[in-house]
């Protein structure tokens, strides 16, 4: 039977970033995946690939759109899905082949098949063909990840009423894409749609759209994309979708109350995902899942099992690629006696909607319900000349900072390259930076950046220079 000191279950940005970590640490360490792919969601059916398709899907918008008006005459711009498909699926297998290399450079074991818990020293590999392997831990690290929620009142054949994944690879552009959910997964799979031509409706339960982040951020975003065509329906409950044929039908009650019928050619479901823990065999080390299906964890993402650990979607706090890998290099450290932590406040979200949407800290709702005192700068993205240039005119940032003391406690951002930019106000926050330290800073010019400079002047006695 092998040994090992680590056996890290599932190869997603949480567990093949532990898995690194911990080979890097000295320690001997085999990961464990169900596909034949490493890289989980994130990498196979989630954040590469949708960020590849709405790349692409920019580059035909523009052509269609907006090329004319920088000079360049394109004549009759075309879509070739397939192509558009075929460029994604290599994306992926590039990045993916990327971890492989990983692992044999790392001397990582890599087994493929089901791994579950024979007990909390011994892990069980099930293959596709049903052969099992058992192998011998010191420790475990559970990073399975999550999977697409589903409504219980809709059945998904993933032809007409499908997911996240079967969106990645339709054969045809929709007609009518109907998007069930106002969060991340669905505007931005739903972006990618309507600038290839399909009109597209979204139904969100509640009164806005990406309900996490900060207020200002829903409303620029709500206009923008509305702008671009994309309609919506919020405040409204879906309550039956059935398919006849080729045909979608989507019934919900809107804000007043009132029955409402949605016609279409395919329905997304993108109503949140919830973790993945079936057939872990949890319980033969006596771990149990809470209320919401998570594995329990403490300060430290040590379950219940005093040597069995778990992070990513199957525990507490954000469902991100980046919070997953924080917490894998976290438990690596830790098992080679290290002290490291992590500030889940300052762990950034983004949208890749264009403009994107990106956000750390508190928002403005969130210091309102805690009693915080606060002062508030905004930024206008189009008095910005680098906007101008560009014609990326859409989108703000706001800096929230103690009132007091003027420590930032949030930045919030709707601009071309917003996902980029929040870095800049995470090295803040983690500093403890003031609105005005980062008002000091010089910003080069012309960038999108100074939008970030001028907020923070706006919040430091509303001083900025370019409105």
């Amino acid at each position: 039977m092998q040994k090992f000191d680590v056996v890290v279950i599932g190869s997603g940005p949480g567990g093949y970033v532990a898995a690194i970590r911990c080979a890097q640490l000295g320690m001997k360490t085999a990961l464990v995946e169900k596909y034949d792919t490493l890289g989980g969601t994130c990498l196979n059916v989630g954040c590469i690939p949708s960020k590849a398709l709405l790349d692409s899907s920019e580059h035909y918008y523009n052509a269609h759109k907006n090329f004319a008006d920088h000079g360049i005459e394109t004549g009759d711009v075309k879509v070739d899905l397939q192509k558009m498909i075929d460029r994604k699926n290599q994306v992926v297998k590039q990045t993916t082949q990327g971890i492989d290399y990983l692992m044999d450079k790392n001397k990582i074991t890599v087994l493929h098949g089901l791994g579950s818990l024979k007990d909390k020293t011994h892990v069980l590999v099930e293959k596709n063909d049903g052969e099992k392997q058992e192998i011998e831990t010191k420790n475990v690290i559970i990073a399975t990840g999550s999977k697409p929620s589903a409504l219980p009142f809709a059945k998904m054949d993933k032809e007409r009423i499908i997911t996240s994944t079967e969106a990645l690879n339709l054969k045809e552009i929709p007609k009518h894409l109907i998007v069930i959910g106002g969060g991340v997964i669905g505007l931005e799979l739903g972006s990618v749609y309507q600038r290839l031509g399909s009109e597209v409706t979204v139904v969100e339960y509640l009164d806005r759209l990406i309900p996490g982040m900060d207020g200002a951020l829903s409303k620029e975003l709500h206009k923008v994309l509305r702008k671009q065509g994309m309609k919506f329906n919020l405040s409204s409950k879906v309550t039956e979708i059935s398919r006849d044929g080729d045909k979608v039908k989507v019934a919900f009650e809107n804000k007043k109350g009132d029955a409402e019928t949605l016609e279409g050619d395919y329905c997304l479901i993108a109503v949140g995902r919830r973790p993945f823990t079936e057939g872990l065999g949890l319980e033969n080390a006596g771990i149990e899942l809470d209320e919401r299906g998570r594995i329990p964890v403490d300060e430290h993402l040590k379950t219940s099992a005093d040597n069995i650990y778990a992070i990513g979607d199957v525990i507490r706090g954000a469902m991100l690629a980046h919070k997953a890998e924080e917490e894998g290099m976290l438990v690596a450290e830790q098992l080679a006696g290290q002290k490291p932590h992590i500030d889940y406040n300052l762990i950034p979200g983004v949208v890749y909607t264009w403009p994107e949407v990106a956000g750390v800290g508190k928002t403005e709702e969130q210091l309102k319900e805690e009693g915080t005192k606060y002062k508030a700068g905004q930024f206008p993205i189009r008095a910005l000349g680098r906007a101008r240039a560009s014609g990326d005119i859409d989108g703000l940032v706001k800096v929230l900072a103690d009132e007091k003391t003027d420590e930032v406690l949030g930045v919030h951002i709707v601009s071309a390259r917003a996902a980029d930019m929040i870095a800049e106000a995470v090295v803040a926050m983690e500093f403890r930076a003031s609105a005005e330290d980062i008002a000091r800073i010089s910003h080069a010019h012309p960038t999108y950046m100074e939008a970030v400079k001028e907020a923070a002047l706006d919040a430091t006695e509303k001083r900025a220079l370019h409105i």
